[in-house]
Protein backbone atom coordinates (compact mmCIF):
# COMPACT_ATOMS: atom_id res chain seq x y z
CA UNK A 1 0.00 0.00 0.00
CA UNK A 2 1.50 3.32 -1.05
CA UNK A 3 1.90 5.98 1.60
CA UNK A 4 0.86 9.50 0.75
CA UNK A 5 2.35 12.68 2.10
CA UNK A 6 0.12 15.62 2.82
CA UNK A 7 1.54 18.72 1.17
CA UNK A 8 1.82 21.74 3.45
CA UNK A 9 -0.75 24.47 2.94
CA UNK A 10 0.32 27.56 0.96
CA UNK A 11 0.12 29.67 4.12
CA UNK A 12 2.32 27.29 6.08
CA UNK A 13 4.80 27.12 3.20
CA UNK A 14 4.97 30.93 3.08
CA UNK A 15 5.55 31.14 6.83
CA UNK A 16 8.32 28.60 6.52
CA UNK A 17 9.99 30.76 3.86
CA UNK A 18 9.72 33.83 6.07
CA UNK A 19 11.25 31.83 8.89
CA UNK A 20 14.14 30.78 6.63
CA UNK A 21 14.87 34.45 5.88
CA UNK A 22 15.77 34.96 9.53
CA UNK A 23 18.57 32.35 9.39
CA UNK A 24 17.33 30.48 12.47
CA UNK A 25 20.46 28.38 12.97
CA UNK A 26 22.65 31.47 13.09
CA UNK A 27 20.18 33.33 15.30
CA UNK A 28 19.99 30.41 17.73
CA UNK A 29 23.73 30.68 18.44
CA UNK A 30 23.43 34.45 18.80
CA UNK A 31 20.60 34.12 21.29
CA UNK A 32 22.38 31.37 23.19
CA UNK A 33 25.44 33.58 23.75
CA UNK A 34 23.21 36.51 24.73
CA UNK A 35 21.35 34.39 27.29
CA UNK A 36 24.64 33.18 28.77
CA UNK A 37 25.65 36.83 29.08
CA UNK A 38 22.45 37.49 31.04
CA UNK A 39 23.10 34.70 33.52
CA UNK A 40 26.76 35.60 33.97
CA UNK A 41 25.72 39.16 34.83
CA UNK A 42 24.01 38.12 38.08
CA UNK A 43 24.89 35.71 40.89
CA UNK A 44 21.27 34.59 41.13
CA UNK A 45 18.40 34.08 38.70
CA UNK A 46 17.75 36.52 35.89
CA UNK A 47 14.40 38.26 36.41
CA UNK A 48 11.81 36.54 34.24
CA UNK A 49 10.69 39.77 32.57
CA UNK A 50 14.25 40.65 31.57
CA UNK A 51 14.99 37.08 30.48
CA UNK A 52 11.91 37.08 28.25
CA UNK A 53 12.48 40.55 26.82
CA UNK A 54 16.19 39.99 26.26
CA UNK A 55 15.81 36.59 24.66
CA UNK A 56 12.86 37.41 22.41
CA UNK A 57 13.95 40.97 21.66
CA UNK A 58 17.49 40.04 20.66
CA UNK A 59 16.22 37.07 18.65
CA UNK A 60 13.75 39.23 16.71
CA UNK A 61 16.29 41.94 15.92
CA UNK A 62 18.87 39.32 14.91
CA UNK A 63 16.28 37.73 12.63
CA UNK A 64 15.50 41.14 11.16
CA UNK A 65 19.19 41.75 10.47
CA UNK A 66 19.47 38.34 8.81
CA UNK A 67 16.52 39.18 6.55
CA UNK A 68 18.17 42.44 5.48
CA UNK A 69 21.35 40.48 4.81
CA UNK A 70 19.37 38.12 2.56
CA UNK A 71 17.75 41.11 0.83
CA UNK A 72 21.02 42.86 0.04
CA UNK A 73 22.83 39.66 -0.99
CA UNK A 74 20.09 37.99 -3.03
CA UNK A 75 21.96 38.35 -6.34
CA UNK A 76 25.17 37.01 -4.78
CA UNK A 77 23.25 34.19 -3.11
CA UNK A 78 21.87 33.14 -6.49
CA UNK A 79 25.43 32.52 -7.73
CA UNK A 80 26.50 30.24 -4.88
CA UNK A 81 25.49 26.60 -4.41
CA UNK A 82 25.34 27.05 -0.62
CA UNK A 83 22.81 29.89 -0.80
CA UNK A 84 20.91 29.72 -4.08
CA UNK A 85 18.10 27.78 -2.39
CA UNK A 86 17.31 30.64 -0.01
CA UNK A 87 13.82 32.17 -0.31
CA UNK A 88 14.80 35.32 -2.26
CA UNK A 89 17.04 33.86 -5.01
CA UNK A 90 14.65 30.92 -5.40
CA UNK A 91 11.74 33.32 -5.90
CA UNK A 92 9.70 32.05 -2.95
CA UNK A 93 9.41 35.57 -1.49
CA UNK A 94 10.06 39.02 -2.91
CA UNK A 95 12.07 42.02 -1.77
CA UNK A 96 9.10 43.98 -0.43
CA UNK A 97 7.97 41.07 1.72
CA UNK A 98 11.49 40.71 3.10
CA UNK A 99 11.73 44.41 3.89
CA UNK A 100 8.36 44.42 5.65
CA UNK A 101 9.26 41.29 7.60
CA UNK A 102 12.52 42.85 8.77
CA UNK A 103 10.79 46.06 9.80
CA UNK A 104 8.11 44.24 11.79
CA UNK A 105 10.50 41.88 13.55
CA UNK A 106 13.04 44.59 14.28
CA UNK A 107 10.41 47.04 15.51
CA UNK A 108 8.84 44.53 17.90
CA UNK A 109 12.23 43.36 19.15
CA UNK A 110 13.55 46.86 19.86
CA UNK A 111 10.29 47.83 21.55
CA UNK A 112 10.50 44.81 23.87
CA UNK A 113 14.06 45.65 24.81
CA UNK A 114 13.25 49.32 25.46
CA UNK A 115 10.10 48.70 27.50
CA UNK A 116 10.92 45.52 29.40
CA UNK A 117 14.72 45.61 29.66
CA UNK A 118 16.32 49.05 29.37
CA UNK A 119 17.11 51.70 26.74
CA UNK A 120 20.85 50.89 26.80
CA UNK A 121 20.18 47.36 25.57
CA UNK A 122 17.86 48.65 22.89
CA UNK A 123 20.42 51.14 21.57
CA UNK A 124 23.25 48.61 21.65
CA UNK A 125 21.07 46.10 19.80
CA UNK A 126 20.11 48.70 17.22
CA UNK A 127 23.80 49.54 16.71
CA UNK A 128 24.51 45.83 16.27
CA UNK A 129 21.72 45.59 13.68
CA UNK A 130 23.19 48.51 11.72
CA UNK A 131 26.70 47.09 12.04
CA UNK A 132 25.74 43.71 10.60
CA UNK A 133 22.89 44.45 8.21
CA UNK A 134 24.26 47.66 6.72
CA UNK A 135 27.96 48.24 7.44
CA UNK A 136 29.11 44.63 7.12
CA UNK A 137 26.70 43.36 4.46
CA UNK A 138 26.55 46.40 2.18
CA UNK A 139 30.05 47.85 2.57
CA UNK A 140 32.60 45.56 4.19
CA UNK A 141 31.78 42.17 2.70
CA UNK A 142 31.91 43.22 -0.99
CA UNK A 143 34.87 45.58 -0.62
CA UNK A 144 37.58 44.20 1.69
CA UNK A 145 39.19 40.89 2.49
CA UNK A 146 39.12 41.93 6.15
CA UNK A 147 35.32 41.93 6.07
CA UNK A 148 35.09 39.07 8.57
CA UNK A 149 37.60 40.62 10.95
CA UNK A 150 36.02 44.08 11.05
CA UNK A 151 32.45 42.89 10.71
CA UNK A 152 33.03 40.37 13.47
CA UNK A 153 32.45 43.17 15.98
CA UNK A 154 28.71 42.99 15.32
CA UNK A 155 28.63 39.22 15.63
CA UNK A 156 30.51 39.39 18.94
CA UNK A 157 27.97 41.67 20.65
CA UNK A 158 25.37 39.14 21.95
CA UNK A 159 26.90 38.53 25.42
CA UNK A 160 27.32 42.28 25.88
CA UNK A 161 23.66 42.78 24.97
CA UNK A 162 22.62 40.08 27.42
CA UNK A 163 24.75 41.54 30.20
CA UNK A 164 23.36 45.03 29.56
CA UNK A 165 19.79 43.74 29.66
CA UNK A 166 20.27 42.53 33.24
CA UNK A 167 22.52 45.20 34.75
CA UNK A 168 22.07 48.25 32.49
CA UNK A 169 25.87 48.25 32.29
CA UNK A 170 28.62 46.77 30.12
CA UNK A 171 31.57 46.00 32.41
CA UNK A 172 34.93 44.57 31.42
CA UNK A 173 33.79 40.98 31.88
CA UNK A 174 31.11 41.46 29.22
CA UNK A 175 33.65 42.88 26.80
CA UNK A 176 35.96 39.94 27.47
CA UNK A 177 33.18 37.65 26.23
CA UNK A 178 32.88 39.98 23.24
CA UNK A 179 36.61 39.58 22.58
CA UNK A 180 36.39 35.79 22.69
CA UNK A 181 33.72 35.74 19.97
CA UNK A 182 35.50 38.47 18.00
CA UNK A 183 38.71 36.42 17.77
CA UNK A 184 36.75 33.19 17.19
CA UNK A 185 35.03 34.64 14.13
CA UNK A 186 37.93 34.67 11.60
CA UNK A 187 39.00 31.00 11.96
CA UNK A 188 35.32 30.04 11.95
CA UNK A 189 34.45 31.83 8.70
CA UNK A 190 37.78 31.41 6.96
CA UNK A 191 37.49 27.64 7.33
CA UNK A 192 34.22 27.90 5.42
CA UNK A 193 35.72 30.30 2.89
CA UNK A 194 38.58 27.92 2.14
CA UNK A 195 36.40 25.12 0.81
CA UNK A 196 33.96 27.59 -0.78
CA UNK A 197 36.65 29.79 -2.33
CA UNK A 198 35.62 29.13 -5.94
CA UNK A 199 32.04 30.10 -5.20
CA UNK A 200 33.12 33.31 -3.49
CA UNK A 201 35.39 34.12 -6.42
CA UNK A 202 32.58 33.49 -8.91
CA UNK A 203 30.31 35.77 -6.88
CA UNK A 204 32.96 38.51 -6.85
CA UNK A 205 33.38 38.58 -3.07
CA UNK A 206 36.90 39.43 -1.83
CA UNK A 207 37.13 36.74 0.82
CA UNK A 208 40.63 36.14 2.13
CA UNK A 209 41.30 32.88 0.18
CA UNK A 210 40.29 34.71 -3.01
CA UNK A 211 42.44 37.80 -2.48
CA UNK A 212 45.45 36.35 -0.63
CA UNK A 213 45.36 32.67 -1.52
CA UNK A 214 44.67 29.47 0.36
CA UNK A 215 48.10 29.12 2.00
CA UNK A 216 47.90 32.60 3.53
CA UNK A 217 44.38 31.96 4.81
CA UNK A 218 45.25 28.55 6.25
CA UNK A 219 48.15 30.04 8.17
CA UNK A 220 45.95 32.75 9.66
CA UNK A 221 43.28 30.25 10.62
CA UNK A 222 45.90 28.68 12.86
CA UNK A 223 47.32 31.97 14.17
CA UNK A 224 43.89 33.28 15.13
CA UNK A 225 43.10 29.99 16.84
CA UNK A 226 46.28 30.35 18.91
CA UNK A 227 45.16 33.86 19.83
CA UNK A 228 41.74 32.54 20.75
CA UNK A 229 43.30 29.95 23.02
CA UNK A 230 45.20 32.63 24.92
CA UNK A 231 42.18 34.90 25.25
CA UNK A 232 39.92 32.15 26.54
CA UNK A 233 42.36 31.65 29.44
CA UNK A 234 42.02 35.28 30.57
CA UNK A 235 38.76 34.66 32.54
CA UNK A 236 40.74 32.23 34.69
CA UNK A 237 43.59 34.70 35.20
CA UNK A 238 41.32 37.53 36.37
CA UNK A 239 39.27 35.32 38.69
CA UNK A 240 36.12 35.44 36.60
CA UNK A 241 35.96 31.64 36.32
CA UNK A 242 37.11 28.53 38.18
CA UNK A 243 38.25 24.98 37.66
CA UNK A 244 35.30 23.73 35.58
CA UNK A 245 35.81 26.41 32.95
CA UNK A 246 39.59 25.95 32.96
CA UNK A 247 39.34 22.22 32.27
CA UNK A 248 36.69 22.79 29.61
CA UNK A 249 38.60 25.52 27.77
CA UNK A 250 41.88 23.54 27.78
CA UNK A 251 40.12 20.56 26.20
CA UNK A 252 38.07 22.61 23.73
CA UNK A 253 41.00 24.78 22.70
CA UNK A 254 43.19 21.71 22.27
CA UNK A 255 40.70 20.21 19.83
CA UNK A 256 40.32 23.50 17.96
CA UNK A 257 44.08 23.90 17.70
CA UNK A 258 44.38 20.40 16.26
CA UNK A 259 41.76 21.20 13.60
CA UNK A 260 43.48 24.49 12.78
CA UNK A 261 46.90 22.82 12.55
CA UNK A 262 45.56 20.23 10.12
CA UNK A 263 43.93 22.97 8.04
CA UNK A 264 47.29 24.76 7.87
CA UNK A 265 49.73 21.92 7.41
CA UNK A 266 47.71 19.03 5.93
CA UNK A 267 44.89 20.82 4.16
CA UNK A 268 41.93 19.20 2.51
CA UNK A 269 38.40 20.48 1.95
CA UNK A 270 37.21 17.80 4.34
CA UNK A 271 39.56 19.13 7.05
CA UNK A 272 38.26 22.66 6.53
CA UNK A 273 34.66 21.43 6.81
CA UNK A 274 35.50 19.65 10.05
CA UNK A 275 37.17 22.77 11.40
CA UNK A 276 34.16 24.91 10.49
CA UNK A 277 31.70 22.51 12.09
CA UNK A 278 33.83 22.13 15.20
CA UNK A 279 34.08 25.90 15.59
CA UNK A 280 30.30 26.09 16.00
CA UNK A 281 30.29 23.30 18.55
CA UNK A 282 33.30 24.86 20.26
CA UNK A 283 31.60 28.20 20.89
CA UNK A 284 28.43 26.54 22.18
CA UNK A 285 30.35 24.28 24.57
CA UNK A 286 32.65 27.08 25.74
CA UNK A 287 29.73 29.31 26.71
CA UNK A 288 27.93 26.38 28.28
CA UNK A 289 31.07 25.80 30.39
CA UNK A 290 30.99 29.45 31.45
CA UNK A 291 27.42 29.00 32.64
CA UNK A 292 28.09 25.78 34.56
CA UNK A 293 31.19 27.28 36.14
CA UNK A 294 29.21 30.37 37.16
CA UNK A 295 26.64 28.41 39.17
CA UNK A 296 28.93 25.57 40.32
CA UNK A 297 32.14 27.42 41.15
CA UNK A 298 35.19 25.36 41.99
CA UNK A 299 38.14 27.58 42.96
CA UNK A 300 41.40 27.12 41.11
CA UNK A 301 43.42 27.19 44.32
Amino acid sequence: MRSTEIAPSPAFHRLRQYYALTKPRVVSLIVFCAVIGMFLATPGMVPIRVLFAGTVGIALVAGAAAAVNCLIEQKIDALMARTRGRPLPSGEVNSLETLVLSGVLGGIGLSLLYRLANPLTMWLTLATFIGYAIIYTAFLKPNTSQNIVIGGASGAMPPVLGWAAVTNQTPGEAWLLFLIIFVWTPPHFWSLALYRAREYAAAGLPMLPVTHGAEYTRRYVFFYTVGLTLITLVPCVIGMTGLIYLVATVVLDGIFLRHAWIVWRRYSDAAARKSFRWSIMYLSLLFAALLVDHYLPLPLA
